[in-house]
């Protein structure tokens, strides 16, 4: 301890003869008063193992010389827990903040996490997982919420090497005894919107996701099956969707696959609008989230043709925005999603496979789908 203390004592002076400023330490508060370096940190820690008298000396010789207080990271670490959740999610962080989506799944976080006194760290995942990997693993929280993140299998193995608990939105067949998740069926609501649009005659039909193949040029593109799209959610909602045409003997090869190049409005619109142009376009397009289902609906609008027939248009979510123009879409429960995840992650259920949550969906049919038009 002595020769720690002469150490740091140089460094501080050579610091000061050099101009550089020295920022207070627990040491130098403790060296004021007179006291253990360990006195110091019950002042703030452990304030019953003290007098009043000592602390307030303690407490007022910090204000003086500036000392901020323990550093709170690595007090974190002596008690065994950050107090923070981690939420991952593969978009820049603004993703969370404008996709409506997203906005309502971490309201649910975050009321399951002020219930229980702790924070939120949003972690977007930079799409080089050298920089990603960096991310997951120097990121301080108790636990992890795998919310949107591409092809999340390398991700999840990093986050099981750190030991944390883990819930994800997804089933994952891989699923660890510690891991949890919580989410719907993707493959079955997906199936029910489109055996929807298959019921009204529709046979030539467009289906959209963004990102679906990663560094994939916008619009259509070849896909052998859903199996090759890398992110669970998308994977899923297009199996679903050609499960349901495939039963009327509509084959995989005969739908055409659209690639947007994010989940926004105008990435939609700018993916669709070549092939809703073509001499014979489809006659609906079945997008994987409401907002790009917005985007299509916005290429309709743009380019009305009173000479072409209407196109039926789909989505996924039923966010608010989708009853007000009408949208024929699958609800799923966000802001319960959110809450659950991070109670699974909080205050983790005694059996495993209560961990394991599915939440219900519902086909919601408005006014963008209809029968398929007659030549």
């Amino acid at each position: 301890m002595c020769v720690v203390r002469l150490v740091s004592e140089s460094i501080q002076t050579e610091s000061i003869q050099k101009g550089v400023p020295v920022k207070p330490t627990l040491q130098a508060v403790a060296d004021a008063v007179g006291v253990s370096r360990s006195t110091v940190s019950n002042a703030y820690s452990r304030p019953d193992q003290l007098s009043a008298e000592l602390r307030r000396r303690i407490l007022e010789t910090a204000q003086r010389i500036g000392y901020p207080g323990p550093n709170p990271t690595a007090r974190s670490l002596r008690r065994g827990y950050v107090g923070a959740i981690g939420v991952l999610f593969e978009p820049e962080l603004s993703y969370a903040f404008t996709d409506p989506f997203a906005v309502r799944f971490l309201a649910g976080v975050a009321a399951a996490a002020e219930r229980h006194g702790t924070s939120l760290l949003l972690v977007p995942v930079p799409p080089d997982e050298a920089a990603a990997r960096r991310a997951v693993e120097n990121a301080a929280v108790d636990g992890f919420c795998v919310y949107c993140v591409g092809d999340e299998g390398w991700v999840v193995d990093v986050l099981r090497e750190r030991g944390l608990p883990i819930v994800t939105t997804v089933p994952r067949p891989d699923a660890g005894p510690t891991d949890r998740y919580v989410g719907i069926d993707e493959r079955a609501a997906a199936r029910s919107i489109a055996a929807h649009v298959a019921g009204l005659g529709h046979r030539r039909v467009a289906l959209l996701g963004d990102g679906v193949l990663p560094g994939a040029t916008p619009g259509p593109l070849r896909l052998a099956g859903p199996d090759d799209a890398p992110q669970p959610t998308t994977r899923g909602r297009l199996a679903g969707f050609a499960d349901a045409f495939a039963e009327v003997g509509v084959d995989w090869s005969a739908l055409t696959v659209l690639s947007a190049a994010d989940n926004s409005r105008a990435a939609a619109a700018a993916a669709v609008t070549d092939t809703l142009a073509a001499a014979d376009p489809p006659t609906a397009v079945l997008a994987c989230s409401d907002v790009l289902a917005l985007g299509v609906l916005d290429a309709l609008a743009a380019h009305r043709d009173a000479d072409r027939p209407p196109v039926s248009v789909t989505g996924f979510d039923d966010i608010a925005e989708a009853a007000e123009v009408g949208l024929t879409t699958v609800r799923q429960p966000a802001e319960e999603k959110g809450r659950i995840a991070a109670e699974l992650l909080l205050d983790p259920p005694a059996e495993p496979t209560a961990g394991h949550v599915l939440l219900p969906t519902a086909l919601v049919v408005r006014s963008t789908t209809g029968p398929v038009p007659r030549s």
